[in-house]
């Protein structure tokens, strides 16, 4: 009864399930970070983003407008009197309890005036209006007003605005993005051209030595990054490439060389011999073989090792703090650049949240545009 057709055994529930949970583990951490990126600091510090479609109850310190600004200060019968909203224009806001001081939020319920001392007074209704009398002319900055409101859900483009358009090079990744930019693109290129013709002469061209240089491939497969870092950088210093971008494109091209040549290789030995001895029959030369053929077929597996190696350089922060060192900070990548945000200003979620989705929306657009070639690459020469 168990294999009858069209029903599922427990196991294949058991992968399923378990595939969604793998995706839901991914996906949230993804999701939330988007969704705090387009909200305000009082929102992200008052409730999880999974709540941010509902009004949430928050304690805020609000203050009225300064006194001495130009037009906010009036003389009405004698009081001199500052009007106006806390929260900037009347909203949605709805205030429960508010008070003067930090140690009595909740001593007066809207509508209620109190006594600031020194002939002041200040009346703060539901929605934030407020009105603020004194006896003699008021000075200095507006009062601090401490409320207890529930708030509507808000949400706003400032924060891309400040991380990509701000002036100041300590908030603005635009110039970090560009450079990024500036290293993967030709990072992942370089690899992937020298790999795909070190490929072709590995699965199709007889030479000496031909076994021993794969076998040297795949050792390198296991050498870790770690352990090269600084001897390849003091080759790069003494022959004049370091703390550069060239520098920079030569590390990520020869650590990423074993991955592309063997998944490129396996690949094109599974290509149906008949068409290259076909070819060669007609006259084509090898790279003639290459270009027309080889190429357009391996395609799959080029594209695959392209992702791989797009995302390691994009994400990567340990080459560039290595080799792309530069204290004018005109090469700092958006990896180097997060890092100095989380020093700086790492009280300001929504600004890191904002530059962390900046960096990584990239990575994704390449993925979902390439993914049904993965798996094909990955699976290159695993099956004759």
């Amino acid at each position: 009864m168990d294999n009858i057709a069209g029903s599922k055994s427990g196991l294949t529930w058991a992968v399923h399930i378990s595939v969604v949970l793998l995706v839901a583990l991914w996906l949230f951490p993804t999701v939330g970070l988007l969704v705090s990126s387009f909200r305000t600091s009082d929102q992200i510090s008052g409730s999880g983003w999974w709540q941010s479609l509902f009004a949430i109850e928050q304690n805020l310190t609000l203050r009225a407008a300064d006194p001495d600004d130009e037009g906010t200060q009036e003389l009405i019968d004698g009081v001199y009197t500052v009007a106006g909203n806390l929260f900037g224009t009347a909203g949605d806001a709805d205030i429960s309890v508010w008070g003067s001081s930090s140690r009595a939020i909740d001593a007066y319920a809207p509508g209620e005036t109190a006594d600031l001392g020194d002939g002041e007074t200040m009346t703060v209704a539901t929605n934030g209006d407020y009105v603020w009398t004194a006896s003699e002319a008021l000075t200095g900055r507006g009062q601090r007003v401490f409320v207890t409101a529930e708030t509507p859900p808000e949400f706003t483009l400032d924060n891309y605005e400040q991380v990509l358009l701000s002036g100041n090079s300590t908030d603005s990744m635009a110039k970090a993005f560009f450079n990024t930019l500036t290293v993967t693109i030709p990072a992942t290129i370089i690899p992937i051209v020298i790999a795909a013709f070190a490929a072709y002469a590995l699965a199709w061209m007889d030479f000496p030595g031909r076994a021993l240089l794969i076998a040297i491939i795949v050792g390198l497969l296991v050498v870790p990054l770690q352990l090269a870092l600084i001897p390849l950088l003091k080759l790069h210093l003494d022959i004049g490439i370091g703390k550069g971008y060239l520098g920079t494109w030569m590390a990520h091209t020869g650590f990423g060389l074993p991955l592309a040549i063997y998944l490129l290789r396996n690949y094109m030995v599974g290509l149906p011999r008949d068409i290259i001895e076909n070819a060669k029959v007609d006259g084509a030369t090898d790279f003639q073989i290459f270009t027309k053929i080889i190429l357009p077929l391996s395609f799959p597996a080029l594209a695959s090792f392209a992702i791989f190696q797009f995302l390691w350089t994009w994400n990567d922060l340990l080459v560039a703090k290595v080799f792309l060192i530069d204290a004018t900070g005109d090469t700092t990548v958006m990896t180097n650049q997060i890092v100095e945000l989380l020093g700086t200003r790492g009280g300001n979620w929504e600004i890191l949240a904002t530059a962390a989705f900046v960096s990584i929306a990239v990575p994704l657009a390449v993925f979902f545009a390439m993914q049904k070639y993965l798996v094909r690459g990955l699976l290159a020469g695993s099956v004759k």
